[in-house]
């Protein structure tokens, strides 16, 4: 058996132009690459590469990166296989960033999804009730108004810490990725003279507001009191809502990206801007008072838990961005005295939405401030991106991302991403081009270039995900109901492999081949806000390039 795994969506002529060739041959062999009409423009000998941990499979790694030739239909045979047709040319990722971000509009809750914005995803209002939602016997004797914000995931379920840990990554992107400030998302806030990026996060952001309870802690999470099944569509959704019990964790979240949106809305919407400060300000206060009010791991009746029972990050990054925005040295006192800010807080994964201490890391390192020892903040960036590219250069998928004993986590397609976004901070603080490379090879195993030869993003590439678990994007289970969007993220392979699709059809199978494009995977194949933003990130970074 022989496969050629190519990036399907394509290559910048001046990127790095790899491929994987899985085959049974330990020495090196001919490859071939073709153009649309089928004519050799480049040829070479593959470097054998042997077993590939990940995969479990003998393979070669094909560099055809000397070719600049530009087209489409482009294909790479060797040991007898054909890769799937790919494009050459530059300005590949422009279409991906704005796809990446247009699928927010479609999480949102509290509002309809307009047809003419989205065609095939227009749908009523979800969850007009979310304006008035009580809280469950063990969270308080209160009601609050928590419409709006975006749906976390497949469910309807809305979830601070996710949500914040995807408002700071959309926000930072923002902030200093080029190019976002004039992109049009076709919104229904459009031409507001508010950049739509900004738009779409404050919708985001007035539903965090909204969560403050009134002791200025903040609910961890609000949805459904009991699941709901698939397909529901959240207009349908019979379910009362309940708002569940405050925590540290999702008060330090508003705190770190309340104090983040003030930085950026000051130009924009000043009042709104000092309205997020005070709340900012208000949850690191009432966070220091109630340092360890967890969430607790069994709250899983009607939506995930996000238990988190650590917050030293979490304090480490609201003081960070507290500090970033105000200059107040209270919060530089407490960067610099928490003991995360000078250990290596660069993991297998860099950061997700429980392990924050690498997004204050990223934050400093790039927003300008007098902070003491920024050359150290910026070695640690820099030191942290070079573990992901040794470990990427080893990896004959070009992976990022190496998990202790090949058990890859759930959401691994994210860790991978936010892995490439130090190295694309890493290439903002250098300008050297082997940090961005190994941006746009990572991106490469994320479009194809991996053991199933699968895209991972719906829409792009010549097979990809499209039944990723969903309520709504639901058409596996009714032909009625759309895929999910072009631009949508699939979750990736995961070895707890915690559903019962997964149990029952990926048993046995290792690292990469613990995946399955199916709707009821939810622990390989959901969607999800916080996926999402790293997708975007990354595909704003390579659009940069050209």
């Amino acid at each position: 058996m022989s496969n050629v795994a190519v990036n399907q969506l394509g290559y910048l002529p001046s990127g790095p132009k790899r491929a994987t060739l899985v085959t049974d041959a330990t020495g090196a062999l001919p490859w071939e690459l073709a153009d649309s009409a089928g004519r050799v423009v480049a040829t070479g000998t593959t470097d054998p590469r042997g077993i590939d941990t990940s995969s479990q499979q003998n393979v070669h790694t094909v560099d055809f990166g000397e070719h600049r030739q530009t087209g489409t239909g482009f294909t790479l045979t060797a040991d007898g296989a054909t890769s799937r047709p790919f494009t050459i040319a530059p300005g590949l990722y422009s279409t991906l960033r704005a796809d990446a971000l247009r699928f927010f509009y479609c999480q949102r809750s509290g509002i309809e999804i307009r047809e003419d914005l989205r065609p095939g995803y227009g749908r009523p209002a979800g969850h007009l009730g979310d304006r008035d939602v009580p809280c469950a016997p063990d969270a308080g004797d209160y009601r609050l108004d928590v419409r709006g914000g975006w749906y976390d995931a497949g469910d309807q379920g809305k979830y601070v810490v996710n949500g914040g840990i995807t408002v700071w990554q959309l926000l930072y992107a923002f902030e200093h990725r080029g190019g976002l400030g004039g992109l049009t998302l076709d919104l229904p806030e459009s031409g507001n003279g508010v950049p739509d990026l900004l738009n779409e996060v404050r919708w985001e952001l007035d539903f965090l507001l909204r969560m403050q309870a009134p002791s200025g802690l903040v609910h961890h999470k609000m949805h459904d009191r009991e699941w709901t099944g698939l397909p529901t569509l959240p207009h349908l959704d019979p379910q009362p809502r309940v708002l569940r019990p405050t925590s540290t964790a999702a008060t330090l979240n508003l705190a770190a990206v309340a104090a983040q949106g003030a930085r950026i809305f000051r130009k924009y919407d000043a009042d709104y801007a000092e309205r997020l400060l005070t709340a900012a300000r208000t949850a690191y206060t009432a966070a220091e008072t109630n340092p360890i009010r967890y969430a607790p791991v069994a709250d899983t009746i009607g939506g995930g838990p996000y238990n988190d029972d650590d917050v030293r990050d979490e304090f480490y990054w609201a003081a960070a961005e507290l500090f970033l925005t105000t200059g107040d040295h209270k919060y530089a006192d407490a960067v610099l005295a928490s003991p995360l800010h000078t250990e290596d807080v660069f993991g297998p994964y860099a950061f997700d939405w429980a392990a924050t201490a690498a997004a204050a890391r990223l934050a400093l390192a790039l927003t300008p401030s007098d902070l003491p020892g920024l050359a150290d903040v910026r070695a640690s960036v820099l030191a942290g991106a070079e573990k992901y590219l040794t470990l990427q250069q080893a990896h004959p998928y070009a992976v990022a991302y190496a998990p202790p004993g090949n058990q890859w986590d759930w959401g691994s397609n994210s860790m991978v991403l936010n892995n490439l976004m130090v190295l694309a901070v890493a290439h903002d603080l250098t300008g050297e081009t082997r940090y961005r490379d190994g941006v746009l090879e990572g991106l490469d195993y994320i479009l194809g270039r991996n053991a199933l030869s699968l895209s991972y993003v719906t829409g792009y590439g010549t097979d990809f995900a499209k039944n990723q678990h969903s309520r709504w994007y639901a058409h596996q289970l009714d032909p009625t109901l759309p895929h999910p969007p072009k631009g949508t993220l699939a979750g990736g392979p995961n070895s707890g492999l915690q559903d019962e699709v997964a149990q029952a059809r990926l048993t046995g199978q290792v690292g990469q081949f613990c995946y399955i494009d199916d709707i009821h995977s939810w622990s390989t194949n959901e969607l999800t806000i916080n996926w999402n933003a790293p997708l975007a990130w990354i595909a704003a970074f390579a659009a940069e390039l050209g």
